[in-house]
């Protein structure tokens, strides 16, 4: 007589999987798939070419002060820095593909060797990335909502293999990066590397001073639950919404009663209704999106630093940054619910925290 055994789940180790809190998965439906699947396509394409005015300026403007004469203008190392930021690509490697290049173009052109790439690139200012990716919208005017997250790039040390074949514990240097994203348009306006010591809150108003707009809105995770996040944004901007989701342990503050804050708004609104219907109604599920973005940089760029300059040049992360940013900027798709319901504009803000 064969006894019946229980039916085992797939993952031992949930055990208590009919216990646990099941949330459906939503489905949406792209409206705009053949663009955005020809948007994918085009990623791959790799088309180079010397526009006129690029030839004119590759070779750097005879100075007037003392000291050396520059052979490469910036447009040039900046050229040759982009190759290496997309295709990962070392220094002596960067110099071989760009000298390819100008002789299958059949141009005149200097090659700017490893060295001076070295040099030139610690002291490289990289250009913002362009605002808006529609040359007809002034987003300057419009609100914006800014996603604000962190995340930790390796800058040198032993690889996981070694780690893992000898079992040493040796130092590890790495740099933590933090961006603002606008998660109205997906492009990120404000970036900075810091150390690995450097608190998330205490970079939210650097952040919040590279943004050249009006910031209605900034997202965060529980890291920026700190006073001196809502003190750096109300100094910049006062009228701007913040939606952080306290801690576990938060308590209303002294005057909740009298002058409640913002975030004694959201304490009361999870204490009434629950955190998951809090991060339904304020919009925070939207915070995903930098999430997002920083997958595609280390999916895209790497998740190790390539330059070794120290944590305040533009140059470590600007770059690939920028590289990364023309090769999405407008490629992204527009999802439908199944419902038929359409998503939440990213820029609505709740009335209730307005304050």
């Amino acid at each position: 007589m064969a006894l019946s055994q229980p039916r085992m789940l797939a993952l031992p180790f949930k055990l208590n999987q009919a216990g646990r809190h099941h949330i459906p998965r939503q489905k949406h439906n792209v409206t705009n798939w053949p663009a955005y699947d020809a948007s994918l396509r085009q990623r791959g394409s790799l088309t180079v070419w010397f526009s006129d005015e690029a030839i004119a300026a590759w070779k750097a403007e005879p100075r007037t002060s003392r000291g050396g004469q520059s052979w490469y203008s910036a447009l040039a190392i900046l050229t040759a820095l982009t190759l290496r930021a997309v295709f990962r690509l070392a220094l002596r490697q960067t110099e071989s593909l760009i000298g390819s290049v100008i002789r299958l173009l059949g141009l005149d052109l200097a090659v700017p060797d490893r060295t001076t790439l070295s040099r030139r690139a610690a002291t490289l200012e990289v250009p913002r990335p362009r605002w808006s990716s529609s040359p007809n919208v002034d987003s300057r005017a419009e609100l914006v909502h800014l996603l604000v997250d962190s995340t930790g790039l390796k800058l040198c040390g032993p690889g996981e293999w070694l780690l893992e074949k000898h079992g040493t514990k040796t130092r590890r240097s790495w740099r933590k990066l933090h961006i603002g994203m606008d998660a109205t348009t997906g492009q990120i306006v404000a970036s900075a590397l810091t150390c690995p010591e450097a608190d998330d809150g205490a970079q939210v108003g650097p952040l919040l001073d590279q943004v050249a707009g009006a910031v209605a809105l900034v997202t965060g995770d529980g890291a920026y639950d700190q006073e001196g996040v809502y003190a750096s944004i109300g100094e910049r901007h006062p009228t701007a919404a913040v939606i952080v989701p306290p801690r576990a342990t938060a308590v209303s503050s002294r005057t909740a009663a009298s002058e409640p804050m913002q975030r004694d708004h959201h304490l009361q609104l999870i204490a009434e209704r629950g955190r998951m219907a809090w991060q339904k109604a304020s919009g925070y599920n939207n915070r995903a999106r930098a999430e997002t973005a920083i997958s595609r940089f280390k999916r895209g760029i790497g998740d190790r630093l390539r330059s070794h300059t120290p944590p305040d040049r533009s140059e470590a992360v600007g770059m690939p940054l920028k590289a990364l940013q023309r090769a999405v900027d407008g490629h992204c798709s527009r999802r439908l619910r199944s419902a038929g319901r359409a998503e939440r504009a990213c820029t609505a803000i709740p009335r209730r925290l307005k304050g």
